[in-house]
């Protein structure tokens, strides 16, 4: 078939025509006005609840949350007043251990950006390779999660992560934090329930040790290194593992297995100045009592998955969550697995879950709020609805945490509305128009 000029600019036009359909948002640029939110029901994120709310806001910032029968609200100090009767409003989600710009379709080599050759990375960083642009991560602000901590993976030490706002220009226009840690994926032993093979075992047993004796070498160098003041050549993986020897970092300890949980807790006894956080954790109930005596947080594994163990119960990992915060552990919830990055939209039905399997809601909101931030180290920013941290927060016409009523009327990033709208919406309005009576 031969094409005129003409026809070819003719389908061109179309090209980009159906392509707009589905853009994705624009970043908001820095709004200055003030805006105040009346009569909403507040979930601070502290495991409080105001029922009838005045929050002020006013240059990015929380000026106050507070009943508004307590207070004298004067309207007239801001430039825009929100009557939000009964809708509810919770501080941005946050979501821990994510991939969320590091991959775009998984089938696809070329759009994979978390894994890296090698088994030592500490000096790989999410920090420079998070993606902006990716067309996922609208579809996962839509429902709340208007954060995340982006963290590579793969090898033994995967390297640093980053914590970002989903909505910014590049990676330096959306960090909170950068490289605020270290990801340790911890050695283990293979042949699970193979005991029936003594040399098999015994063999696995000294690969195990073998695996630990080289990580606690490189631990010992790491340590060594960061107590100089001074270094004639610069080592760029020690370099990068200083900061977890100078309290600027946190080691995120990937773990499931209670016996690995229990090697690695006493492993990093011997390095007292290392703050730890286990991720996974889906046998951490049985090493609760570790955990708890040096304090070490939990970001638990996805609550939507199967049990790991035959003989567990069905419901297990829906029922995590309030096992571990009955435990007197503190508690953040993760999507790390297949289809990670897409699936962490659902990251607030997770604890809608756990709230059927026996967690307080407040609790469960504080396992996406102000828990994950207390754990991340940005608490100073986000993570509740409290005068002086970012005004980042979303309403929702109904309980966020239901998949049945989590419905967004707006968000704002410090102080900004931003698009709610993403590729998914745009096609459903596209093909409701078609098929519409």
């Amino acid at each position: 078939m031969i094409l005129s000029n003409r026809n070819i600019f003719s389908l061109l036009l179309c090209l980009i025509s159906l392509s707009a359909v589905a853009q994705i948002p624009v970043p908001v640029d820095s709004q200055k006005q003030s805006i105040l939110l009346l009569n909403g029901i507040a979930h601070i994120g502290n495991g409080k609840v105001i029922d009838r709310s005045a929050i002020g806001i006013r240059d990015g910032k929380l000026e106050y949350v507070l009943a508004a029968f307590d207070v004298r609200v004067d309207s007239t100090q801001f430039d825009t007043v929100i009557h939000i009767d009964k809708k509810h409003v919770y501080p941005g989600f946050i979501a821990p251990n994510s991939r969320l710009g590091l991959v775009e379709i998984g089938a696809v080599r070329a759009s994979r950006d978390y894994d890296d050759v090698g088994e030592f990375n500490p000096h790989v960083r999410s920090l420079t390779a998070y993606n902006t642009e990716s067309r996922i991560t609208p579809t996962v602000r839509s429902n709340g999660v208007l954060f995340a901590q982006v963290s590579p993976t793969g090898g033994r030490i995967s390297g640093s992560s980053s914590v970002f706002q989903l909505d910014g220009w590049n990676w330096e226009d959306a960090v909170i934090k950068s490289d605020d840690g270290i990801h340790l994926n911890w050695p283990r032993i293979r042949g699970w329930g193979d005991w029936s093979d003594e040399k098999k075992r015994k063999k696995n047993q000294e690969e195990y040790e073998a695996e630990l004796r080289e990580l606690k070498e490189f631990f010992d160098r790491a340590a060594a290194y960061a107590k100089k003041d001074y270094h004639l050549d610069v080592d760029l993986r020690m370099k990068a593992m200083s900061g977890l020897f100078l309290d600027s970092q946190r080691v995120y300890l990937h773990a499931d297995r209670l016996n690995e949980i229990t090697d690695a807790i006493y492993f990093f006894d011997a390095f007292p100045e290392i703050k730890v956080v286990l991720v996974g954790g889906y046998e951490s109930w049985l090493a609760a009592e570790l955990l708890k005596d040096r304090n070490i947080p939990v970001i638990l594994r996805r609550v939507h998955s199967l049990p790991m163990n035959e003989d567990d119960d069905i419901h297990m990992p829906f029922k995590l969550p309030a096992m571990l915060h009955k435990k007197g552990l503190k508690v953040a919830l993760e999507n790390s697995g297949s289809m990670e990055a897409m699936g962490t939209r659902n990251l607030p039905f997770y604890a809608g879950t756990a709230i059927a399997y026996g967690l307080e809601a407040e609790v469960a909101i504080s396992m996406l709020t102000l828990n994950t931030a207390e754990i991340l180290g940005v608490t100073d920013r986000i993570g509740s609805l409290e005068a002086g941290k970012d005004a980042s927060l979303f309403v929702s016409n109904g309980d966020a945490l239901d998949m049945m009523s989590n419905e967004l009327l707006f968000a704002l990033v410090q102080g900004s509305f931003i698009d709610l709208d993403n590729p998914q919406k745009a096609l459903y309005r596209k093909y409701r128009k078609k098929y519409k009576p």
